[in-house]
């Protein structure tokens, strides 16, 4: 019996839009260790996506690069070659967020060698011949994208209504890079899928990458949260555990934990597709009014 998908997901068509990359820049002299006022916790937990998301979009670009080839729709293509632009400069931006946080006393080089590691040989291209099983191993890292793409998308939606982060007094450079960031996920949200969808489709596949890339994301997330918080200079003797989370979730200075469990069978429902999930015109709103998007447009035009 065939694995394929028999209820073809339905996209939601006003949810599509052309994408492009906006060149940002962001100047972080004024921007403190804790930019959640009094709260390591929560600004350590999502400062994780400065050491998870250089290397692993740079991976991202990596792999779609290789799968052009296989895209025979035009509409495809033009919205992987933008995704392929966006995600090169989200890299670029949180990358330029770890030489601060090193002036500031929290060298993050020994975790981003573990990162490194994990998306350029564990999930790297791998010696095999031409054929079966170099396309197999390429599929499934397109699957493998598909399902992180959904967990971004989540916490892209999540950060647009973050206002308890607003009432905090979060840092504002911060809280634009994460939001400019965070729109432009929900903006691509459709794409990873859509791609995995056209070159492959196999259930089997998408429900097997979710669990792998879910099961990565909470260990690499997780052990990215303790070395932050165990090597805060700041911090006698800084912990994270499950229940700071959880209670963070709750107070809404990061995700809830049932909202991101509700998110599962969501992604493994044969009906789900992305463009179901969050607002366009909500990511379009902010990308309107960040000061990062709307100086790059400045310098373009």
């Amino acid at each position: 019996m065939s694995n394929k998908q028999t209820r073809l997901p339905r996209p939601v068509e006003s949810e599509r839009v052309a994408l492009k990359a906006r060149k940002v820049s962001f100047s972080w002299e004024d921007t403190p260790l804790h930019w959640v006022p009094g709260d390591p916790f929560a600004t350590h937990t999502i400062n994780v996506l400065h050491l998870l998301l250089p290397a692993g979009e740079r991976w991202f670009v990596h792999v779609y690069k290789q799968v052009l080839p296989y895209i025979r729709d035009e509409r495809l293509r033009e919205d992987v070659i933008g995704f392929i632009g966006q995600e090169a400069m989200h890299s670029q931006a949180h990358d330029e967020v770890l030489p601060h946080l090193k002036e500031l006393g929290l060298d993050p080089t020994p975790y981003t060698a573990q990162v490194d590691w994990f998306f350029e040989k564990l999930l790297g291209d791998r010696t095999l011949p031409p054929g079966k099983a170099r396309k197999w191993w390429l599929m499934e890292r397109v699957a493998i994208i598909a399902a992180i793409e959904h967990y971004t998308a989540f916490l892209g939606n999540w950060v647009l209504n973050a206002e308890e982060l607003d009432r905090r007094g979060a840092d504002p450079t911060m809280l634009d890079l994460l939001r400019w960031h965070g729109a432009e996920e929900v903006e691509h949200r459709s794409v990873a899928f859509e791609l995995f969808m056209h070159v492959d489709g196999s259930y089997r596949r998408r429900a097997r990458t979710w669990a792998t890339a879910f099961t990565a994301l909470v260990f690499l997330w997780q052990r990215g949260a303790r070395f932050f918080m165990e090597n805060d200079p700041t911090l006698a003797a800084g912990r994270a555990r499950f229940k700071d989370f959880y209670v963070s979730g709750k107070q809404g200075v990061l995700p809830a934990t049932g909202d991101m469990l509700k998110s599962i069978p969501r992604y493994l429902s044969r009906a789900y597709h992305p463009s179901q999930e969050g607002s366009t015109e909500q990511a379009l709103a902010y990308l309107a009014s960040s000061p990062a998007a709307t100086a790059a447009d400045r310098r373009v035009a």
